[in-house]
């Protein structure tokens, strides 16, 4: 029986801008926390201003579907947090938020005379993420960071691309979103606890942590063993053949992840497991060129649909390349809920892409949220959220899932 999410009852108050923080709070609504997004009066976030592509309804403002990516399950209110009554409207909405997320360059919020202490001082359980670029202290702690500066300064780019003299960066804003992702899995450990403690906790993550934080194997390359990774194209720095492959019509990929699925790649293409030289996977890698020219020799005379379907039957993984659109057209990423239908409030019917978790019972009945929200026109909460605070009426406003605090 679809439910309205894990964190139903979570109020969540949303100062962040631009992806890494809206995308941690879209997480965390898409989880079914009530999250109120606080944006600067006419403007907005930054990102309503980023496109094209924009969508332009009749008689309304465009709107920017980078935007629309990064702010389902939310509403919106305008504070200008130098005036003095919209400062006391947001500390009302502090007093009775749960998380509050902010993304300003460090000193900024307690220039505003909106620091730490002040919130935590009105709500002493309050969970605060903070998300900076480069940390919040350190030799460069405060500089302004930009997803695909990040991306460069953090090491990602030089693993990328054809060759180490080719960086490139990651096709999405990689560094944005996986700050966001770390910083809601660092606030539901704070409300883990706070459970326990009454205390709330400031938790913070940089755009630089995120990617760094995700260096896998190419980090222990480093400091382990001394080797400095360098981008080598769409093949595996420590197993082969694992990548892109061409065909006769196009490429595809496979992933001979064991010395088993080597031996079972030999069997199903008339190969000698034991090629000098080519025996263990220490040495195809050491052998790259080579085993990826025997490979795609072997590869040159099969369709890419035939040669898929082979790998399928003697077990080797592998796949295709996908454009966008086939992802979305794609039936798999339909049945995993990785698509959602909202009604914009001027826009109308849309499809958006959907949350990645899916939740089951002890039963295996699937509980996953299903009721979702579109993104909010600028101020589109405002009033009913003033009137909300005024009156502490729960109908008076209109919340994703139905929520109120």
């Amino acid at each position: 029986m679809p439910t309205d999410g894990p964190l139903h009852g979570t109020l969540v108050v949303d100062l962040s801008r631009a992806l890494a923080g809206p995308h941690a709070t879209m997480m965390l609504g898409d989880l079914g926390a009530r999250v109120i997004k606080v944006e600067a009066p006419q403007r907005g976030d930054d990102t309503r201003g980023w496109g094209p592509p924009f969508v332009e309804p009749d008689g309304a403002d465009p709107e920017s579907t980078y935007f629309l990516s990064a702010n389902r399950n939310k509403q919106s209110i305008t504070l200008d947090l130098k005036d003095d009554a919209d400062k006391h409207t947001l500390l009302e909405l502090v007093a009775r938020a749960d998380v509050v997320v902010e993304n300003f360059r460090t000193g900024v919020l307690d220039r505003l005379g909106l620091g730490f202490d002040v919130l935590h001082a009105r709500n002493p359980g309050l969970v605060i993420l903070s998300i900076t670029g480069f940390g919040h202290d350190g030799p460069e702690g405060g500089r302004a960071g930009y997803d695909q500066i990040v991306q460069g300064e953090a090491g990602l780019m030089s693993l990328t691309g054809a060759g180490p003299d080719d960086p490139q960066k990651v096709g999405t804003p990689i560094a944005d979103l996986l700050a966001g992702m770390y910083g809601a899995y660092g606030v539901l450990a704070a409300l883990r606890e706070r459970d326990r403690t009454g205390s709330g906790h400031v938790v913070r993550t940089s755009l630089l942590a995120a990617v760094v934080g995700v260096h896998g194997f190419q980090s222990t390359r480093w400091t382990v063993a001394g080797q400095v990774g360098r981008a080598q194209g769409n093949h595996h720095a420590s197993i082969a053949p694992y990548g892109l492959f061409r065909c006769a019509d196009g490429s595809v990929q496979i992933a001979v992840g064991s010395e088993g699925l080597w031996h079972r790649f030999c069997a199903g293409f008339g190969l000698d497991p034991a090629t000098p030289g080519l025996e263990t996977n220490g040495q195809r890698v050491a052998a790259r060129a080579r085993t990826i020219e025997l490979v795609e020799q072997i590869f040159s005379s099969w369709k890419a649909a035939d040669l898929l379907d082979r790998l399928a039957e003697i077990g080797v993984p592998a796949g295709t390349v996908r454009s966008i659109d086939e992802v979305y057209g794609w039936e798999q990423t339909r049945s995993q809920g990785l698509l959602v239908d909202v009604e914009h409030a001027t826009l109308g019917p849309l499809q958006l892409a959907g949350p990645p978790l899916r939740f089951f019972d002890t039963s295996g009945q699937e509980v996953t949220r299903t009721r979702h929200t579109a993104p909010p026109v600028l101020d589109g909460d405002g009033d009913a959220i003033r009137n909300w605070l005024a009156t502490g009426t729960p109908e008076s406003a209109s919340t994703p899932g139905e929520q109120s605090r």
